[in-house]
């Protein structure tokens, strides 16, 4: 009998609206993944902390758990910490660094994992990935996606604008990193799953294209829609190709060369992203790129986050090396590092121009 049909691994619900933290309790117990409210949150030391107030009266029988930082022996410690304690669920109430130790602890233990998002710096609020800190540098463990996803976007709007620019860089860097998985489908016959691939590009065409800003509850809704999808795409496919590419490779580069120095994620990647449309010879989706990027305060070249020009061509040229096996523009055009200076000449030149 043929295959008609296939599974999604997806949340069983998504909310994003404004006040939803408010509504909490109440989707735990209706979507049954705790009607007796009997979860482990796993908070940070700042605005998690600020929101636990005015949780802990609707959650009265919730266990809270402080996370120091967003490290694979923090997220170990989380799940030694729940073990055994007869939990519904694990409740990661926080940003990037603390959904994804969640993550983690929840997949350790066998639980399901609510992710409630305080910014949309990045597309972890969905993903099947939890990038933690190790003592090698960074690692990327595979987990299963979070049963729920909460998006308060009176909380959203509360955070730092700067993680709202970083979600977009991100989102909008998906739209690179499709490229290079069509172009590894045409050189290396690497599939595709055209449903991942349509999923993510959709949802970074939709923030690209988007008129509205920050500061719109509509433009959020968005941006926190695409960052979703995004994960599921990941799902969808069953590794990070939806939505990592050059872009994504160049980011890691400034992690590892630069630890200390290196500027959020998704202002990394969109920068990465508009540089690596450049290298593809697509000027104008380039151009609207660095057009969109700067509207939204997010950086085009790499003094705007602190790197000299040079620092940009040395992170790029290593860029390949932080991803062995995965085939993007970069491993394509296999550049010179002199020649990666003349291409960023270029790229510069033209944006400026």
């Amino acid at each position: 009998m043929p295959v008609l049909t296939r599974l999604i691994p997806s949340p069983v619900v998504v909310d994003i609206s404004p006040g939803a933290l408010d509504d909490l309790a109440g989707l735990l117990a209706d979507q049954r993944i705790s009607s007796s409210g009997r979860v482990a949150i796993a908070v940070s030391g700042g605005s998690g902390q600020a929101l636990r107030a005015r949780l802990e009266p609707v959650l009265p029988d919730a266990d809270w758990y402080q996370v120091a930082n967003g490290t694979i022996d923090s997220a170990v410690r989380l799940a030694d910490g729940i073990k055994g304690k007869r939990y519904d669920a694990v409740v990661g109430l926080g940003g990037g660094k603390i959904i994804d130790v969640a993550k983690y602890a929840a997949a350790r233990v066998g639980l399901p994992m609510v992710a409630v998002a305080t910014n949309l710096a990045h597309d972890g609020i969905c993903s099947p990935v939890s990038t933690l800190d190790n003592d090698n540098g960074r690692g990327s463990y595979g987990v299963p996606t979070p049963i729920a996803i909460v998006v308060d976007l009176d909380v959203i709007r509360d955070a730092p604008i700067r993680f709202i620019r970083s979600g977009i860089g991100d989102a909008v860097s998906n739209i690179s990193a499709i490229a290079d998985w069509e172009l590894s489908h045409g050189i290396n016959g690497e599939p595709v799953d055209g449903l991942a691939a349509a999923m993510a590009r959709t949802a970074g065409e939709a923030v690209l294209r988007h008129p509205g800003g920050a500061g719109d509850d509509e433009f959020l809704t968005v941006l926190a829609e695409a960052l979703v999808l995004t994960g599921i795409a990941m799902s969808i496919s069953g590794d990070t190709r939806p939505s990592s590419g050059a872009c994504h490779e160049i980011s890691h580069a400034f992690d590892l060369l630069h630890p200390r120095r290196c500027a959020l994620h998704g202002e990394q990647v969109g920068l990465g992203a508009a540089f690596a449309m450049h290298l593809r010879g697509a000027h104008e989706e380039s151009q609207l790129f660095t057009e969109v990027l700067h509207r939204h305060g997010l950086p085009v070249l790499p003094d705007e986050i602190g790197f000299s020009a040079e620092e940009f061509v040395q992170a790029v040229a290593y860029a390949p090396q932080t991803r062995p096996g995965r085939f993007t523009i970069l491993e394509h055009l296999d550049l010179s590092t002199d020649q990666i200076r003349d291409a960023y000449a270029d790229y510069a030149k033209t944006i400026s121009s």
